[in-house]
């Protein structure tokens, strides 16, 4: 730390350990990377450390206890730290922010092409600490040195002046020396509120491993009082396998080597905090080391957030190769779908009915598995409404009752007041009964299942750990009783196919869809457990406003199977779902051409005049998808109906704009569901007979 000189002899009434733990404090701080300097509330220079001169490059006359802040400041603008503008405009405003004591942070970039971070922090009642947080170059100090030099020998023939006049003032020593104890006192008493200030953890420890010093933040990071941790050692206040991670670094630095490491503790609540520590050996004259120096950072949020990027990177890729896999499976059904269905509808209960039956049962389920996997890749088209959560979980408890059965006690903690999400109200309720379910599972013995709904609303900070937009939110509990999760399994559980349960007990795609299901829907979902105490999952979904009331259209009578004065152009690039495709549309009644990708389809449509409707694939080869052969149809031929059917399960997977008249049929379907969708396209528009 550098201080002024001291007009007066040694102090015999400051004690040998009090001066001892003064050097110590102020050789500590000197051994920071950061710059620091304290200020009055006049506000004077009171105390810095050697950092400061070295960093902002100020000259030694100004470096004395009693300067203004505004000769700081004045100094700065003459010589362009701030920037071009009035110099006295520039000093009052850094004045005036320095007399508001409120604390602050800026970053500066100074004319030598270095960028300084500067941090105010105000101390109560006593003024304020700037920090700065950057090592500048070695300043030239042979210029300063000749400069000093001259200074000294003014300032010898002063002092020698002083000192024949200090004769007659003997009698004024022994107040003198108390004054100069008094503040000296209140300097280390003011040294140790600014460490215990600073956002660090400093510490010194002596060679025997026995803390000497700590500052606050050291303290509460250990869970001990600050006067606790003194006298203890490393071993004592770290633990048995904390102590294990340190302990070749700490003889790294016995052997006299500054040493940097990470390390990790885990807290009686369960919680492992992590920190990045510095370790700097104290040398005495002949080079042994003495004692220690540490300096910490708490890193447990940087470390969260890290495991956090990774594991959306992990489900991000998972969810592009189930969505690829998808697609490729849809086509498969489409073929054994539209395949079986046909044999079935031949055979009718005859000779091999029972094999086929079967079999088409087993597809519709791979059908389902499909829909799963694209719920947890979050490409399953969903329909959201403002759904009133509440309600839709009180009208849940009959079917939880009967799912669950009578051992298992299901609790609703619903608000008195309505709350609306904007959300697919089917998966919702899917949801919820999966979690359900895989609680039940959890309580072979019985239990509770608790289920909570409440408004939440997200501040940016809070939103960002999330991975959400800050704004309000429908927060949904649902927790149990039962068996619990292993922590090394937990990371796991939303992953598609993986089970905590037994082999044949369940497919491994109930939490992993929910988990798509929530975050297509614009919410985040978290699951804590602790094994034989149970699970809690929380996710939350956006809010949005009530629906207003509408009048009941009149249900529609139904329409018979429109004719069609023209064939019907199919087009699709895998063969074995155009022969499905075809021998549905001509079972339908409907005459069929072909082609097998876009540019052939233009070519038809372009020279074939009597084409009636137009069935295509949305992603095809060839360079036509079926988004951009359904415009240049409609360039063609504006009223064409154009039925667009596609293996993927979300529009952003389709080339080209979506025309908002052209329907999307997805894959896999049936004769039934084609003829449905077609009757739908091909049906005369209803009158309208009043306003809507």
């Amino acid at each position: 730390m550098t201080t002024p000189a001291s007009p007066t002899p040694d102090l015999p009434a400051l004690t040998p350990e009090l001066r001892r733990r003064h050097d110590l404090l102020l050789a500590g701080l000197d051994l920071l990377d950061q710059a620091i300097a304290v200020f009055d509330t006049t506000p004077k220079l009171v105390t810095w450390n050697k950092a400061m001169v070295r960093l902002l490059d100020f000259p030694e006359s100004m470096m004395r206890v009693g300067t203004p802040f505004e000769d700081f400041a004045r100094f700065n603008a003459e010589r362009g730290e701030y920037g071009p503008g009035d110099i006295d405009t520039l000093v009052r405003e850094r004045v005036a922010a320095a007399r508001s004591f409120q604390p602050h942070y800026a970053e500066r970039a100074r004319p030598n092409g270095r960028l300084l971070a500067i941090r105010g922090v105000p101390i109560p009642n006593l003024g304020f600490v700037s920090l700065w947080t950057d090592i500048t170059e070695q300043r030239r100090y042979e210029a300063v040195i000749e400069q000093q030099n001259a200074q000294l020998e003014e300032r010898v023939r002063e002092r020698t002046a002083e000192l024949e006049a200090a004769n007659a003032r003997l009698g004024q020593a022994n107040i003198e020396i108390d004054d100069i104890a008094a503040a000296l006192r209140r300097s280390e008493n003011r040294l140790q509120l600014i460490i215990d200030s600073i956002p660090a953890l400093v510490a010194y420890v002596g060679r025997d491993d026995i803390y000497r010093f700590a500052n606050k933040g050291y303290a509460d990071w250990f869970g001990f009082a600050k006067d606790e941790i003194v006298g203890r050692s490393i071993l004592d206040v770290f633990g048995p396998d904390s102590y294990a991670q340190i302990l070749p670094h700490l003889e790294r630095a016995r052997a006299g080597e500054r040493v940097s490491y990470e390390y990790a503790r885990h807290l009686t609540d369960g919680r492992t905090v992590h920190a990045r520590s510095v370790v700097v050996p104290e040398t005495d004259g002949t080079g042994r080391t003495v004692g220690f120096f540490v300096m910490s950072i708490d890193i447990t949020e940087q470390k969260a957030s890290q495991a956090a990027l990774i594991q959306a990177q992990k489900m991000e890729a998972v969810g592009q190769l189930t969505g690829g896999l998808a697609h490729d499976f849809n086509n498969l059904l489409t073929i054994i779908i539209g395949n079986l269905s046909t044999l079935q509808s031949r055979i009718g209960g005859g000779s091999g009915a029972e094999f086929v039956t079967p079999s088409l049962q087993a597809a519709r389920r791979g059908a389902e598995l499909i829909r799963r996997l694209l719920t947890f890749s979050r490409r399953q088209s969903l329909e959201p409404t403002a759904v009133e959560v509440s309600a839709l979980v009180h009208n849940m408890t009959h079917l939880l009752v009967r799912t669950l059965g009578e051992t298992i006690r299901v609790r609703l903690r619903l608000p008195s007041n309505p709350l609306y999400a904007l959300v697919d109200p089917h998966q919702l309720e899917n949801a919820i009964l999966n979690l359900a379910i895989n609680a039940r599972d959890a309580m072979p013995e019985g239990g509770e299942l608790t289920i909570t709904v409440k408004a939440r609303s997200l501040e940016a900070k809070v939103a960002a750990v999330g991975e959400l937009a800050p704004g309000n939110y429908v927060q949904i509990d649902v927790s149990d009783t039962g068996t619990g999760i292993d922590a090394a399994l937990l990371q796991r559980v939303f992953e598609p196919f993986f089970t905590t349960k037994p082999f044949g007990s369940g497919s491994g795609l109930g939490l992993s869809m929910v988990y798509g299901f929530v975050r297509q829907s614009g919410g985040n979902i978290r699951i804590r457990s602790t094994p034989g105490e149970g699970t809690h999952v929380r996710f939350v979904l956006p809010t949005t406003d009530a629906p207003q009331a509408m009048a009941q259209a009149p249900a529609a009578a139904a329409q018979p199977q429109p004719v069609l004065d023209g064939p019907v152009l199919l087009v699709e690039d895998e063969p074995e779902v155009r022969k499905v495709v075809r021998m549905q549309l001509t079972a339908c009644g409907y005459p069929v051409i072909e082609a097998s990708n876009g540019v052939e389809a233009l070519q038809l449509l372009e020279n074939v005049d009597d084409i009636a409707l137009l069935v295509s694939d949305t992603v095809m080869p060839g360079g036509i998808g079926g988004r951009e052969l359904a415009a240049r149809a409609r360039l063609l031929r504006p009223t064409l109906p154009i039925l667009l059917v596609t293996g993927y399960a979300s529009e952003s997977a389709a080339t080209g704009t979506p025309t908002a008249d052209v329907p999307t049929l997805r894959k896999p379907f049936d004769q039934a569901t084609l003829q449905a969708c077609l009757a739908n396209l091909l049906a005369p528009p209803i009158p309208e007979t009043g306003p809507r």
